[in-house]
Formats: C-alpha cells, structure tokens, sequence
C-alpha cells in the first residue's frame, strides 16, 4: 500500500515524499479513507502508530477543497484538542509540513507562555487550530477565539486528558462547538469512563483499532533490572557505562525526583536535561531541541511533559521509576520504536515497586525479560503494610518540618525587612 492509493491530493503527496514517507502505516490505511468520506472516528492507537498524520492529512485535504472556493480572512473550521504543550507543538509542526504547499493556515495555542503572539496570529486568521483546553477556554472567554465555524473536532490523548483533570474543560469546550461537525476522538487506552466520553462526542463512529488495546509494540525489546531502593543510581550509572545507550529518555514518577537525577548525572560528565511541569516554557523546549540535535545524552522526564515528545528512531528508554498505572508504561515505552523502528525500554525496579511489575506483565500478556547480569541485585524485601504506614509516617513528618523550617525563615526575612523601613 502506498500513500497514492489512499486518494490523498497531489500537494499532500509532494509534502510526504520530501519527508520520504511512501507507505503508510496501519492506522493511516484505516483511517485516512473513513475520515475523507465524512465519518466519526473512534480510534485506539497506541503510540507511535502515525496517529498524527491520519487525522491531519485528511483534516488539510477537506479545507484544501473548501478554501479554494472561499475569500477573506480565514476562520478557524478545524479544532484539534490535545493535553499537553509538547504534543500540541508537535501536532502543529506536522500540519506545517504536511500542508507546505496548500494554502491552509494554522496555529497553536497552549498555557505557560505570554498570549501575545499566540493572539496576533490568531487575528490574522487561521484554518486550523491546536491547543490545550486551558489556553483555549481562557482565550474564548476574552473574545480571541470563536468555535462558530469549526467542522472538524478532534480529541487526541482522551485517556491522558482525563489522567490530567480536564473532563470539564471538555464538557465546557462540547457546549461551544456547533452541534454539526465531523469528530474525530483518539485514545492509546479506552476505560469505561473513555467510552463514556466519545459516546458524548461521537455520532455514529467508525471504529478503528490497530492493535490490541494497551499493547506494547512488537519492536521494543523489554529488560527488567530487580535491585534494591538505595542502589537505583548506582544501577542506572552501570547501565549508562554501555556506549550504544547513546540517546534515552528516561522516566521519573516526580518533578522533584527528575531534577535530583538530572544534577547526579551533570555530576558523573553525562549530559543531561530534565523536563518538567515546573520547568518554564522556553526551558522546556531549549532541552527537547538539544535532545533530539544529540547534545544531550539524557532526557530526564515526568509522564505528563514527556506526552507527545516525538523523535525518530529514539532507541532507548529507561523506567527510573516503575509506573504504578499499568497503562503508563505503555506510553513510557512507546516512545521508542515508533513507526516500525527498533527500540529497547529498561526498568528499574525497587522491592515496593514488584507488584507493579505484575500489574504491567497482565497488561501486556508478556512477561518482561529480567536481566540476571546485575551487580546492584534485589537482596531487600518488600515493606509490611505496618512498615509502609510508618515510613509514609515519617515521611510526612519530615515534609512538614521542612516546610515549618522554610514558612520560619520567610517570617524572619519578612520581619528583617519591616525593621528596616522603619529605621
């Protein structure tokens, strides 16, 4: 099957082959000729599938044919709706190359940056729209944005959207879309309470599934390293020695954890970066653009900011931490071997994280290959439930002294301050 045979438009067509794609991929082959035909989608695509260019070139192709007959200022006929900044750059940045050479006009929208340009942009008039429900809403309600005129709806990442807290900005967002439209809704996973959602968006949709639901992809080989809490980076420093690890992202549960494993790297000569919520736009972006240029050998990322992180032939990524939602590791993974490309995932694994290790093997229907060659190997056990409260008791603990310590330093700042006015 080549991208010919899918009626795909001679402009489109000369985009992709300057990107030398020539055969589509499976969800492409199912989805591009269901969309061009006016057709609801419901879709479950793991990723790294091509889930981006099965909605974005038929979403050109449509407004190709449509703005040819119309003048004036463009208005926005497609909303594309997506969780995160990353993956709403990126989704933006394929409709570019994919439609260089039409007429069609674009933008995104996300939080976390000023609105100016994003505003200015969007006053000139754009065809299609990418953005985070948040940036969105906000900009609706100061008068920037108008939904009047979209005909095409697309919900990607449904299942990390809702991980996310955003099931009202949606239903917020369902209330101002017009009531005729074309809805597109992507989802890696679907729960009940996904099903739930597209059956509100969705009107007799096709379904479309590449793959058993929460699989991992045939080209990823997996490896689990078994080892003690106080040895992770003892281990992870083992495993970076291997000179063919020369590109990974790596995962951590939290924001604070990324960094401190982020400045342990600096410390052994790896290049490094982390990303992160907290971390500031620009910040963000600096580290994904020296990523994927090869200046740094470690990407450091929480789950939510590494969401739509989209590299070519990325081959490794390392599970710092094991996710403790079975569904997660799926996407953790997923970031390497896309598109028919190898990949290789390695997972850490502490004593209280072995539950979660049979968790994800149920998941996936396979057990993942446990390396024996181990110098840091598991000796401890798992804490008891009477353990487990008294360590999260001790934690708290500390936590709060931390704060109290920091809340009395601020007081006696404040205080220092104050006697010197009045001096």
């Amino acid at each position: 099957m080549q991208f010919e045979n899918l009626n795909i438009i001679e402009p489109i067509l000369k985009a992709l082959k300057d990107k030398k794609y020539t055969e589509p991929t499976s969800i492409q082959v199912k989805t591009i000729p269901l969309i061009l035909e006016r057709n609801d989608i419901l879709g479950s695509a793991q990723t790294g599938t091509g889930k981006t260019a099965a909605f974005a070139i038929p979403i050109i192709q449509h407004l190709y044919h449509n703005e040819s007959k119309r003048q004036g200022r463009p208005k926005i006929n497609a909303l594309i709706v997506t969780p995160t900044r990353e993956l709403a750059i990126q989704i933006d940045e394929n409709i570019e190359e994919y439609g260089k050479y039409t007429n069609i006009k674009h933008a995104v929208i996300f939080g976390g940056v000023k609105q100016t340009g994003q505003v200015e942009k969007l006053k000139n008039g754009v065809h299609i729209l990418v953005a985070t429900p948040g940036r969105l809403l906000d900009l609706i309600n100061q008068g920037f944005v108008s939904l009047k005129s979209v005909n095409m709806f697309v919900l990607d990442e449904a299942d990390r959207m809702l991980d996310m807290g955003f099931i009202n900005d949606i239903k917020q967002l369902l209330k101002l879309l017009p009531e005729k439209r074309q809805s597109l809704f992507f989802s890696a996973t679907m729960p009940d309470n996904i099903v739930e959602l597209s059956r509100k968006i969705l009107k007799n949709p096709k379904k479309v599934e590449v793959s058993p639901v929460s699989s991992t992809a045939e080209t990823i080989r997996q490896y689990l390293y078994y080892t003690n809490r106080s040895t992770k980076k003892d281990l992870l420093r083992h495993i970076l020695r291997n000179p063919t690890i020369n590109q990974v992202l790596l995962f951590n549960r939290t924001k604070h954890g990324a960094d401190r494993i982020t400045r342990e790297l600096i410390k052994q000569k790896v290049k490094a970066a982390a990303i992160h919520g907290d971390k500031a736009q620009n910040q963000r972006q600096k580290a994904l653009a020296q990523f994927k240029a090869g200046e740094i050998r470690v990407l450091v990322a929480t789950d939510i900011a590494a969401r739509g992180i989209d590299i070519d032939k990325l081959g490794f990524v390392i599970n710092y931490d094991m996710p403790n939602i079975a569904e997660t590791y799926v996407h953790r993974i997923g970031r390497s071997g896309r598109a028919g490309e190898e990949g290789v995932s390695i997972s850490i694994c502490e004593p209280e994280e072995n539950g979660f290790v049979k968790d994800i093997e149920k998941l996936i229907n396979r057990k993942i290959e446990v390396v024996t060659e181990n110098p840091f190997p598991q000796t401890e056990k798992p804490m008891s439930e009477k353990e487990k409260r008294e360590w999260e008791k001790e934690k708290l603990r500390k936590k709060q002294e931390f704060f109290a310590s920091r809340k009395k330093m601020h007081d006696r700042s404040k205080s220092f301050s104050s006697s010197r006015k009045v001096r």
